[in-house]
């Protein structure tokens, strides 16, 4: 193996990191609401631009500014759930597919409205350089936000399983009825589900912003992706969507450096109508079964 196939190799894996942590928030929010979320590459971009905001008006790192940018994201998420989505919660799966898409070009254009369609950069003056380990030549910037994404992934993993809210984000993706029934309060937990979901995806767009030119519609590169990551790692599935990430990082990166980046994509989407045809419910998902 020469040493430029690792490099790709090295290079996809940190990308696709955080590829997953933005899917994990869009399949978080499909596993409990079963709602597509259209909006999620803008909030994406979202959490981009509140970085950029906070890091240059304050003058300070990037990686602090990220903790503005989550809890921006947070109270985005919770705010459209609970006073946009849950209006229409009875409505039909088209009504609340077109609202999300309206909340995403409401966004954009908003963002298009106040930073203008120039590309923005933000650069982390703490790291002079590429960290060079032999041949290989490892990104800082990259190598901090895959450190992340596994810290942030391993948190979201504890508040699902090992707090009182978790357990009720968990029972309402599972049965909203039986939830109801054991005092769990629906609406709310909707909401911060939702809020959840919405501040991987600002992390997952704040860990971008070192690494690439914002600009206002830069979301919808990310968004298809991100649905075929959720889909391959089955919707709702934690670690799933976080393999699956990686795997779409390295396919993605590797292509690029065998054929050309020009086939990077179409080989990411070509494998995965592959892989639906064999296994319609994604690699980690589980299939529809009557259970007895």
């Amino acid at each position: 193996m020469n040493m430029q196939f690792f490099q790709a190799f090295l290079d996809g894996t940190l990308m696709g990191g955080v590829y997953a942590l933005a899917a994990l928030g869009l399949s978080l929010i499909f596993g409990v609401m079963k709602i597509t979320n259209f909006a999620h590459g803008a909030m994406m971009t979202v959490g981009m631009y509140a970085v950029y905001v906070v890091s240059t008006s304050l003058g300070i790192s990037p990686y602090i500014a990220l903790v503005f940018a989550a809890i921006t994201l947070f109270a985005l998420g919770y705010i459209i759930q609970h006073f946009l989505i849950d209006k229409i919660s009875d409505a039909p799966t088209h009504n609340q597919l077109l609202l999300t898409l309206g909340v995403a070009y409401i966004l954009e254009n908003g963002l298009l409205a106040v930073f203008s369609p120039n590309y923005k950069t933000l650069n982390v003056d703490d790291f002079d350089g590429a960290i060079q380990l032999g041949a290989i030549s490892i990104s800082p910037e990259k190598l901090v936000a895959f450190a992340v994404v596994l810290i942030v992934t391993a948190v979201i993993y504890i508040v699902l399983y090992k707090t009182r809210i978790g357990k009720a984000i968990r029972a309402c993706s599972q049965n909203k009825e039986g939830a109801k029934l054991m005092g769990i309060v629906i609406k709310k937990t909707n909401a911060v589900a939702f809020g959840i979901g919405a501040l991987c995806t600002g992390i997952a767009g704040a860990l971008l912003t070192p690494i690439l030119s914002i600009y206002p519609t830069l979301g919808e590169t990310f968004q298809l992706k991100c649905f075929v990551i959720a889909i391959l790692g089955g919707m709702g599935n934690l670690w799933g969507a976080l393999i699956s990430g990686l795997i779409v990082g390295i396919v993605e990166s590797l292509t690029g450096y065998i054929a050309g980046g020009s086939w990077s994509d179409l080989t990411v989407y070509a494998a995965f109508i592959l892989i639906l045809l064999v296994k319609p419910s994604g690699l980690f998902g589980r299939s529809n079964r009557r259970e007895h």
